[in-house]
């Protein structure tokens, strides 16, 4: 994976990470305010042997403990000898907890005490304390030489302890610092673990990596079908009509790259809209101005003309029975230069009529007498009747669900295609969210700026063409 790749799997993931980040922060916030402030208090002392006056002398000796007796009360400190007299000192009640810890200096007899705890003022009086009270037991239990001389143990004060203002835990700065960063972590994490386990059509991206051929178009979800699927008609200056006449642009481009004016859409699986995007899509190539026949090639499952609100007991499959004329089953689409021819009856036997002679001769027929002609196929996946309908056309279009499609069978569908030389001309990206990158990349503007499409071949034919 390129760092392109990756930082478009986070683009395309920010939510994952964004909740991943949120709820570690939050958790190590609530962690952090539930955890008991520790504090921390500090008194420095000057440890030292004193004899007072005596035979000889009538001042007080001052001498130097040796680093063995200040290993000693260093090991002491905690020792109940010392802890018991302290809380007395302190009035506290037997039993009471306290913490106490040591350092001393390796170039001087200066000992640091430490308190810990959660009471600030009660630890400034116990690293205070403790000093005195470590050196008075000193003198009687742990320095028999000391004492045998008539000497004792003082505790110089040299910085005394002072009142904490801030603990020393929990550090909400650090906490919540680490807590990002895990949470970052833990978000681009599940990122991609989520990118690697996913198997559904997303993106563009998602395409491109299956197949180098051109994304002809991405088409907006329609939340709402109450005024029915055809948006080119219901809300001619919508997102999804835009979407689609945008379509139908580059398929003129695709148009003049195959030298041909007949296209095959088609989708993988069944259930991508594939339907519907083809009946927009010819409604657009009519409005331009192009005398566009819509055939219903999906002889297993037709929904043309049930979408369209057209009768459906005729149509292709009455065609190629040699029961009716063309003029007797293409149904003119209103006041427009669209015609739509039905499947018909459901025959037994699809894929043979759809690659029999009668049909190759029947669409050789129509493609002279319309500029445009579309075929709405089954999927690619389950049956092979698209690849036979693409041998009659120039080009074949395929309709990529997003969030639907899974991508081994878009990749199925993809292979089928090639292994029998029948690539595919482009792809629609159907179904595309509307919080999704894909669908606000071009900007919108309401006003339907129509494209010419190519020249009209027989538009003085459009109003005397039998059966329109």
């Amino acid at each position: 994976m390129t760092f392109r790749e990756f930082l478009g799997v986070l683009g395309g993931r920010w939510r994952i990470v964004a909740v991943s980040l949120l709820a570690v922060v939050a958790a190590t916030a609530v962690q952090t305010m539930l955890t008991p402030a520790v504090y921390t208090s500090t008194a420095k002392i000057f440890l030292s042997a004193t004899q007072p006056p005596g035979a000889g002398t009538s001042q007080v000796a001052t001498y130097a403990v040796s680093a063995d007796d200040l290993a000693r009360y260093l090991d002491v400190l905690n020792a109940p000898s010392v802890i018991e007299p302290l809380r007395e000192r302190l009035g506290l009640a037997p039993g009471t907890p306290l913490s106490v810890s040591g350092e001393v200096s390796q170039t001087s007899n200066i000992m640091t005490i430490t308190a810990t705890g959660g009471d600030p003022v009660l630890l400034a009086r116990i690293a205070n304390e403790a000093g005195p009270v470590l050196a008075e037991v000193a003198t009687r239990k742990f320095s028999p030489l000391l004492a045998a001389n008539g000497q004792s143990v003082e505790a110089t004060p040299i910085a005394p302890a002072t009142v904490p203002t801030e603990p020393v835990s929990p550090n909400a700065k650090r906490n919540l610092m680490i807590g990002g960063l895990l949470g970052l972590a833990l978000g681009v994490g599940l990122a991609l673990l989520r990118h690697t386990l996913d198997t559904k059509v997303r993106t563009e991206d998602d395409i491109k990596a299956l197949s180098n051929r051109p994304i002809l178009g991405d088409i907006p979800m329609v939340k709402s079908v109450k005024n029915g699927l055809l948006s080119l008609e219901t809300d001619p200056h919508g997102r999804h009509a835009e979407s689609i006449r945008r379509l139908r642009t580059n398929i003129l481009f695709v148009d003049v790259t195959t030298a041909g004016h007949s296209f095959v859409v088609t989708s993988s699986v069944p259930g991508e809209g594939k339907t519907t995007t083809t009946i927009n899509l010819a409604l657009a190539m009519a409005h331009a101005g192009s005398k566009v026949l819509l055939i219903d090639g999906d002889l297993r499952n037709p929904s043309v003309a049930s979408t369209m609100g057209l009768d459906g007991s005729f149509g292709l499959t009455t065609l190629l029975l040699g029961q009716a004329d063309i003029e007797d089953v293409v149904q003119r689409w209103r006041e427009t230069t669209l015609h739509v021819l039905p499947a018909g009856p459901v025959p037994p036997n699809p894929s043979e009529l759809l690659g029999s002679e009668p049909m190759e001769v029947l669409f050789g027929k129509l493609s002279h007498d319309y500029d445009f002609i579309l075929v709405d196929s089954p999927p690619v996946v389950p049956v092979i009747d698209a690849v036979l309908i693409n041998k009659l056309t120039h080009g074949l279009i395929m309709v990529v669900g997003a969030e639907r499609t899974k991508k081994r069978d878009l990749a199925s569908a993809v292979q089928s295609l090639e292994t029998v030389d029948a690539p595919v001309a482009g792809f629609a990206l159907n179904m595309v969210s509307a919080g999704s990158s894909t669908a606000h990349r071009y900007g919108y503007y309401g006003v339907n700026r129509d494209v010419p499409a190519k020249p009209n071949r027989r538009k003085e034919r459009a109003q005397a063409t039998p059966g329109s």
